[in-house]
């Protein structure tokens, strides 16, 4: 629990015992007194625990903002001690501590998740002192021109200049394209890519302040600038509440006198319709509706950062998807084998034995489609960033980039991004190699259009013809593709800008989606493939990488605000009732206490229905 949330829970612990105290003293027959010291422990008790909303209350007068729940509950509160209800007075600010009690520990608890996963997330850089000295340091205390390690499997962390080793780069993070980039010394790499099968040393090229990955999360930065920020629920909700309860308790407080009715008569029934208006069921039920359903969503797998993102994706129409690591599992298949020089098992096979020795991921992903075992391999030979050569009965056999095998004499009919093989110069055949989608893929965009979805985008870095075959095979509506970040935000402003009243959600995982994460209405992330940045830009983190959960998010978000609208709507039939017999003179001030915490009660019980929530 935060430093706020146990002050405030010794707040209501205070108040409470201090309440408590004061109804004993004013209604056991045995304590009756003489002096009403009872009165005093009620306003002691009343300001330990509203001093907050009455500071609030008065700064909003002194700047012009009168219309929110501090002003009326202020109001309601000062009026119940005006007519002598000191109990109900403090009664309503203890109420209301306790639905703040609950929105901090909310906030506390995303922020722990969140610090939990991103403890799981290197953030570090080995720098290389002297030959063989290698010292861990944070990457942005690393300078240009100095030299770090990177080591297979690990983020590169700055952007530079391979001096020596060579490695397959897993740059999906930073430019959303799934085929690794083969990369040997005098390349260039970026920044928060990662080094797949081979250890590099580096020159730094610049600091990391000016560095890729730096760019991209100031980009988001900005996007976040522009993103809408919606008042709560309840505030909303009070800038129309208000004005209306404040204007008729004044009308049945002073209006009847002018017509010759007792003016003490009226002034009570008004300050007793006002007492009987305070939201103090509306401002605890409201915010634990909220907190709960973040609780539930927890329970699901599912990190909602605050009920704002819990509201707004009751209200998303528009999804919008980066593809790989989001759409796609992130690991390679051969999704196409054309050979027309032997049968096709026949040509997997031979095509797994050539790749057999290589670590390389695209070459493992040919391994496991055919036999490996059925050639015996004699020699093999690695070339870095080209593919590789194998000696099977003294025969040499290429498999490698379509450039590579032309260098080698090898006469092509095609050329496209593949693994191509070749017996000595003559060309066999050709496999696609390509990142499948999520087994739950397809389930998870049904399930978001019988939520109402109606607009889906797929927005990435690779190629157009990936991104048209995952587009086909999950019907999603609209693509673009080969788009670097700035790109991708240009696209998710347009579809903000097209929108008919309804919210956007983006769905990423890369450094890449950080600026979009960060603008788009909701922005939600994967929590283990995820990147640190994506982590932090986004609204709602996918703790278990589940898209389908994004369903469940949505229907939780929908659930959530049709269960405070009930509390609303309830609070306000009663209270209205109540407020009708006050007028009358049918009704006492404690019938409308009592009806004011039935209701509370009743509300908070209908609140807590949404720890229950789950993910089907």
């Amino acid at each position: 629990m935060s430093k706020s949330a146990k002050k405030r829970l010794y707040r209501i612990i205070v108040s409470a015992v201090i309440l408590a105290v004061g109804l004993a003293l004013e209604h056991l027959p045995f304590l009756k007194l003489s002096f009403p010291i009872y009165i005093f422990i009620y306003l002691i008790g009343y300001f330990i625990a509203g001093y907050d909303v009455l500071g609030r209350a008065a700064s909003n007068i002194k700047s012009g903002m009168l219309l929110d729940e501090n002003f009326l509950m202020g109001l309601a509160t000062i009026g119940a001690l005006c007519i002598g209800e000191y109990s109900e007075a403090m009664a309503v600010m203890v109420f209301y501590q306790t639905g703040e009690l609950f929105s901090d520990i909310a906030v506390n608890r995303s922020r722990k998740s969140l610090k939990a996963l991103m403890n799981l997330r290197p953030d570090s850089a080995n720098l290389l002192v002297g030959d063989d000295e290698i010292k861990v340091v944070k990457p942005e205390e690393v300078q240009v021109d100095d030299i770090i390690l990177v080591r297979p499997g690990e983020r590169i962390p700055l952007d530079g200049i391979i001096l020596s080793g060579s490695s397959a780069i897993d740059v999906s993070a930073v430019l959303g394209e799934s085929i690794p980039e083969e990369t040997v010394a005098g390349d260039k790499v970026t920044g928060g890519c990662i080094a797949k099968n081979g250890t590099l040393k580096i020159k730094v090229t610049t600091k990391y302040a000016d560095s890729t990955v730096a760019k991209i999360i100031a980009m988001g930065e900005m996007a976040s600038m522009k993103k809408s920020r919606q008042e709560s629920f309840v505030t909303r909700f009070a800038r129309v509440y208000t004005p209306v309860v404040v204007g008729l308790s004044a009308a049945i407080a002073f209006l009847p006198p002018l017509f010759g009715l007792p003016f003490e008569t009226w002034f009570y029934r008004g300050l007793m319709f006002l007492v009987v208006s305070c939201p103090c069921a509306l401002v605890v039920s409201v915010p634990l509706s909220f907190f709960c359903a973040m609780g539930g969503a927890s329970k699901c797998g599912i990190l909602v950062k605050g009920s704002q993102a819990l509201e707004s994706l009751s209200k998303v129409d528009t999804v919008c998807f980066d593809k790989t690591g989001t759409l796609t599992d992130g690991k390679f298949t051969v999704t196409d084998v054309k050979s027309e020089k032997m049968p096709r098992e026949e040509f997997l096979d031979l095509a797994a034995a050539i790749e057999k020795e290589s670590s390389h991921p695209i070459a493992q992903s040919i391994v496991k489609v055919g036999n490996p075992d059925k050639y015996t391999v004699e020699a093999h030979e690695n070339h870095a960033g080209k593919g590789v050569c194998s000696t099977i009965d003294g025969i040499r056999y290429y498999a490698g980039t379509a450039r590579w095998l032309k260098e080698l004499g090898v006469d092509l009919d095609t050329e496209r991004d593949g693994v191509y093989i070749a017996r000595e110069q003559e060309y066999l055949g050709y496999l696609k190699i390509g990142d499948s989608l999520k087994p739950e893929a397809k389930t998870a965009l049904e399930r978001l259009r019988a939520l109402g979805v109606r607009r889906t985008a797929l927005l990435t870095g690779g190629s157009e013809e990936t991104a048209q075959a995952a587009c086909e095979a999950l019907k999603i509506n609209y693509h673009k593709s080969t788009l670097l970040p700035e790109q991708k935000l240009g696209e998710v402003e347009n579809l903000l800008n097209t929108s008919t009243g309804g919210k956007l959600a983006y769905v990423g995982d890369g450094i890449n989606d950080v600026p979009v994460l960060a603008r788009a209405d909701v922005g939600v992330s994967m929590g283990v493939v995820g990147s640190d940045a994506a982590i932090e830009a986004s609204d709602v983190v996918l703790m278990h990488d589940n898209l389908s959960s994004l369903a469940t998010a949505i229907r939780i978000g929908k659930r959530t605000v049709n269960n405070a609208r009930f509390n609303i709507i309830m609070s306000i039939v009663v209270k209205v009732g109540v407020m009708v017999l006050s007028v009358l003179g049918l009704s006492d001030m404690w019938i409308a206490i009592f009806a004011d915490v039935g209701v509370c009660v009743l509300a908070v019980a209908n609140a807590t229905r949404m720890l229950s929530v789950k993910d089907k």
